[in-house]
Parts: structure tokens; C-alpha cells; sequence
């Protein structure tokens, strides 16, 4: 079961800092996300195949660990450990969902955060690379977006499989 306080508590917890127990990378945003997924429960899967499942061991770990791009298609896809669904808007997610970014509109998706708090019904996030802490979702005050900027929203599924 995902706990979302758990991952909040871990987002509200090292948002500005690295957890030395994990890589640190310098676009660490999916790395930082993956950890507060992994604080509310989420399970690993998928060792050793770097292009398959969700998880980090021996040093190493998955491109959707790491990669905001790779992340964003594990979620989409996952029918097996750690599972989201796809909604349409921000207002529909909760505490510990996620949010994925591509800020030039190119269908290459560059950043990932949390959600850790709401705003009436929009959320406040948490994120690494710009460490950020209860930040307007929207990111139109980045230097990063565009106006061809999309987001695809998660909400992470509280059963696993």
C-alpha cells in the first residue's frame, strides 16, 4: 500500500539536501522523486535490466529511476509494482502524486516533482536539480518553460501489485 504521507514526509525532508544512502546526480529531479516514491513503499522491480521496471541496487539502477523521459513511460506503462494513472488535470492530483514535465513541447519530458501540499486545488510541489519546496506546479516562472510547455499527471496507484 502507498503510503503518501511517508513520501511527503521524505520530499519535506531532504527538498534541499541530498540523502547520502543514495547517487546524487547533477539533473537529480527523477532520482529525488524515485526516493520519495520509494519512502512511501513503492516496490522495486526489474534488476538488472536497465530499460525494464523501476529500482536501484549494487550501484546501479533503471533508466526510470534516473530519467524524467524514462520515468514518465514507466508510469504510463507499469502493470506490475509500482502503477499510476494517467488523469487530466493538476487539480485532480493528491499528496504524493507526480508530475512530468516537458517544458519545451518537444515530447521529451525533462523534469519530474511531487506533490506536497495543495493550494486550495492546486498543487504545491517538491523537486531536485532546482531544489524547490512547496513550489505552484505550473513552473511558468522557470526559466526552462515555454508556452508549448505540457505536463502529464500521475496519480500513483495505492495498491501494488
Amino acid at each position: 500500500m502507498y503510503n503518501r504521507e511517508a513520501a511527503v514526509r521524505y520530499a519535506n525532508q531532504w527538498w534541499n539536501g541530498r540523502n547520502p544512502a543514495f547517487p546524487s546526480f547533477d539533473v537529480d529531479c527523477t532520482n529525488f522523486i524515485s526516493q520519495c516514491l520509494l519512502a512511501g513503499g513503492a516496490p522495486m522491480h526489474g534488476f538488472p535490466n536497465r530499460e525494464r521496471g523501476w529500482w536501484l541496487r549494487g550501484g546501479t539502477w533503471s533508466f526510470s529511476w534516473s530519467t524524467s523521459h524514462s520515468l514518465r513511460w514507466y508510469l504510463a506503462g507499469s502493470k506490475k509494482g509500482l502503477t499510476a494513472t494517467q488523469v487530466s488535470s493538476a487539480e485532480e492530483l493528491g499528496l504524493g502524486d507526480v508530475i512530468v514535465y516537458d517544458f519545451e513541447g518537444d515530447g521529451r519530458f525533462d523534469h519530474s516533482t511531487i506533490v506536497t501540499a495543495k493550494d486550495g486545488s492546486a498543487p504545491l510541489v517538491n523537486a531536485h536539480t532546482f531544489d524547490a519546496q512547496h513550489r505552484f506546479w505550473a513552473y511558468k516562472d522557470s526559466y526552462m518553460f515555454s508556452p508549448n510547455a505540457k505536463y502529464i499527471f500521475f496519480k500513483i496507484n495505492d495498491q501494488f501489485s
